[in-house]
């Protein structure tokens, strides 16, 4: 038992590292974007090495600990969360090397507009991932639920976003202005799926802790 215990808090510890990297990558890909600094994204792309091998090192203890000891009850609900979480944790930092690809591109030519609705919507983003690993590793669920409450803001900004930029692409006829709201439009539709991604792991938290399924729920969640 001392060995199993052992081996799930070192899952844990692992998870909460793993979260670290991908806080990063999405802080630094944004600040990259904001301050148009190529060198920035090198950071993310070093990152997401560490992401990924972190997720298959994840996956195998959780494979080994369901074959090994049989877990069942809050034990096993903590182990499925936790393969969904460093799903869902190495999802973002694909969205944050999206990011990063599309800023690189962006920065090459002058800037379109003044950004001030996606670095709001990252704001909130940023909030939303590092209250759902609080969360995660609190067993907070009235937190995990104020995660779920902002995911609409997300997608209000998103929708803003994506309507602004609509009107350039409309009033102008040059590739160049085309393509760079073409651009932005994919950096805020990866900041929105990021929030996605956080809304799952909150789900998740509320799984883990509670033994209930919210996924589908609308607003806070609650059933």
């Amino acid at each position: 038992m001392r060995h199993f215990e052992a081996e799930m808090n070192d899952l844990k510890k692992r998870l909460l590292e793993m979260s670290d990297y991908v806080q990063e990558m999405i802080k630094t890909t944004i600040d990259g974007l904001v301050k148009r600094d190529s060198k920035m994204f090198d950071t993310v792309f070093g990152l997401e090495k560490e992401v990924n091998i972190q997720e298959i090192i994840i996956d195998d203890k959780c494979l080994k600990l369901m074959a090994l000891n049989q877990p069942v009850g809050a034990d096993l609900r903590f182990i499925t969360s936790a393969v969904k979480i460093s799903t869902d944790l190495e999802r973002m930092g694909d969205e944050a090397v999206n990011i990063s690809e599309m800023a690189l591109d962006l920065i090459g030519y002058p800037e379109l507009k003044p950004l001030i609705d996606i670095p709001k919507m990252s704001d909130i983003v940023q909030q939303m991932v590092s209250d759902s690993i609080k969360a995660f590793n609190t067993n907070d669920v009235e937190l995990a639920h104020t995660v779920l409450d902002k995911d609409g803001e997300v997608d209000e900004l998103n929708n803003k976003v994506m309507a602004d930029l609509k009107v350039f692409m409309i009033k102008s006829s040059e590739p160049e202005t085309i393509q760079r709201a073409v651009n932005l439009m994919f950096i805020a539709r990866s900041i929105e799926r990021i929030g996605d991604h956080a809304t799952n792991i909150s789900e998740d938290v509320i799984f883990m802790v509670n033994g209930k399924d919210v996924r589908h729920h609308k607003s806070t969640g609650k059933i």
